[in-house]
């Protein structure tokens, strides 16, 4: 079962602070890159994995998606979610991914948010997902960049030039992470990049798009906090489809 990190109080209020949970997508700074590649969502069927506050779930219906399905396996982001919609062609329901099954071609976007590197079994939710897609169904979604998954301890440190680096030990070993983010021990899952391609590709998928996401000098500039990103890529936006 995946870890319920979102309903430790001490983790909920912190992500509240965020500014992706006060400004919504907004106040994600990867938002417009996804956006640039998202499809016409009118007329369409959304599953949003990991919908947290459902930031995308009410903007895939203000694109003109005809309904939208909200999983999360938190209870307390799922009310969260609640208390922002008024939208009857809006689910939201309790789900733990490792164990999600969907109706067959019951979907044509799938949708999901820095929520992929918490799942262990990722092959058997691509699987699920592939097949809850009609033919020529999307999939798009962000996750923890590997190179960040990557450390067995979180943090800068500083060279003997002053010059600030970022340590990556142990990437081809792959398995489970312990980082202290907002709350201790949150649970990750670390994957190279290739395993990620490869498990789409052994599903079937196609993978149309793959950006190892950085902000703009224009972002940094206006949001200075976001200079160490350009160090390493901290997320990855992928895009893939199920054949026609």
């Amino acid at each position: 079962m995946t870890q319920n990190i979102y309903d430790n109080q001490a983790f909920f209020d912190g992500y509240a602070q965020l500014s992706r949970s006060v400004n919504g997508l907004d106040g994600a700074p990867e938002w417009p890159t996804i956006r640039s590649i998202l499809p016409d969502l009118h007329g369409k069927r959304v599953v949003d994995l990991g919908c947290g506050y459902g930031w995308f779930c009410r903007s895939a219906r203000d694109q003109g998606a005809v309904s939208v399905l909200g999983l999360d396996v938190s209870e307390k982001m799922l009310g969260k979610a609640q208390s922002m919609t008024q939208d009857a062609s809006i689910e939201y329901r309790q789900q733990d991914l490792e164990q999600l099954q969907l109706p067959q071609a019951s979907f044509d976007i799938a949708y999901s948010s820095l929520t992929l590197h918490y799942i262990e079994d990722l092959a058997r939710l691509f699987a699920t997902v592939y097949q809850a897609l009609a033919a020529g169904g999307q999939f798009i979604f962000t996750a923890e960049h590997p190179i960040y998954t990557a450390p067995q301890h979180q943090g800068w440190w500083v060279d003997q030039n002053g010059q600030k680096s970022w340590p990556v030990n142990g990437y081809q070993q792959e398995g489970q992470r312990i980082s202290n983010w907002l709350a201790d021990g949150v649970i990750k899952q670390h994957r190279t990049l290739g395993s990620y391609v490869n498990l789409l590709i052994q599903q079937g998928f196609v993978i149309s798009y793959l950006n190892e996401w950085g902000p703009s000098a224009q972002q940094i500039a206006e949001n200075p906090a976001l200079d160490e990103e350009k160090e390493r890529p901290m997320i990855f936006i992928l895009a893939a489809h199920k054949p026609a």
